[in-house]
């Protein structure tokens, strides 16, 4: 199968926003033209995360879902705010192809099996926050909150029981590589690729094209990134043949 490649629209008020290590936001664009241009550039996919609703204990902005919907040409996932099938039914209503849950998940895992129930298996991603925690058996730590809050919980046994839901995408974010574009953390998808049967999409730290290569081979399915995408300092069709050219399967737009 494919590895894909996922351009991620963090939202803040409306607007594509991008920050390092989730503090120091800086504006990216207005969502419906990114991923406009994402999706002529060849983007498999797309993930919209409200980034602050979870803390500031709102919804999901459905007006920029419809919005986006409506130029979308490929599945595009959002998360941020989703905490019930209520909320997830909402925003899938409005357009978008899957949901993703991440803190409501953590809280009460049993919104998992209620949603999968609901939507079926692959509309339902759970996003997983993670540090870095040496006194944790696997050294990776959940955070919750848009990763402003630990909870104790190691992070690959949380995926392990995210996976027996049955839930076919995992979307681990390492709070220690996120925008510094140093690479991804590839010691956390490894470990997660040894424990979890479903698709692995690797997020966080993105800098250049030899890190969507080395996330690949460390066993993720889809590559997210969002600065070196927003700021035009990789193009996806140069990424794309990059990726071939080192035997990684990728989809090429004609």
């Amino acid at each position: 199968m494919s590895v894909r490649i996922m351009p991620c629209l963090d939202m803040q008020n409306g607007r594509v926003v991008k920050g390092v290590q989730f503090v120091d936001i800086r504006d990216a664009g207005d969502p419906v033209e990114c991923c406009r241009a994402y999706c002529e550039a060849g983007a498999d996919e797309l993930a919209l995360l409200d980034i602050t609703a979870t803390v500031e204990g709102r919804a999901t902005m459905l007006d920029v879902v419809r919005q986006v919907a409506a130029v979308a040409s490929v599945p595009f996932t959002v998360g941020g705010g989703i905490s019930d099938v209520a909320s997830a039914k909402a925003v899938l209503e409005a357009g978008a192809d899957k949901v993703s849950t991440s803190s409501a998940a953590f809280r009460k895992p049993a919104v998992i099996v209620e949603m999968i129930r609901e939507f079926g298996e692959d509309r339902v991603t759970v996003a997983i926050d993670a540090a870095v925690n040496p006194s944790l058996p696997s050294g990776y730590e959940v955070y919750v909150d848009g990763g402003r809050t630990p909870t104790g919980a190691d992070a690959v046994e949380w995926a392990k029981a995210v996976d027996g839901f049955g839930v076919k995408t995992i979307l681990p974010t390492s709070k220690t590589t996120d925008g510094v574009k140093t690479g991804y953390d590839l010691d956390l998808i490894r470990k997660l690729r040894g424990v979890v049967s479903g698709e692995i999409v690797a997020s966080g730290g993105a800098g250049t094209m030899e890190h969507f290569y080395e996330a690949a081979q460390a066993g993720a399915d889809i590559l997210l990134a969002a600065s070196v995408f927003h700021f035009n300092i990789i193009a996806i069709p140069e990424l794309k043949h990059y990726l071939k050219d080192r035997g990684i399967k990728v989809r090429i737009k004609s």
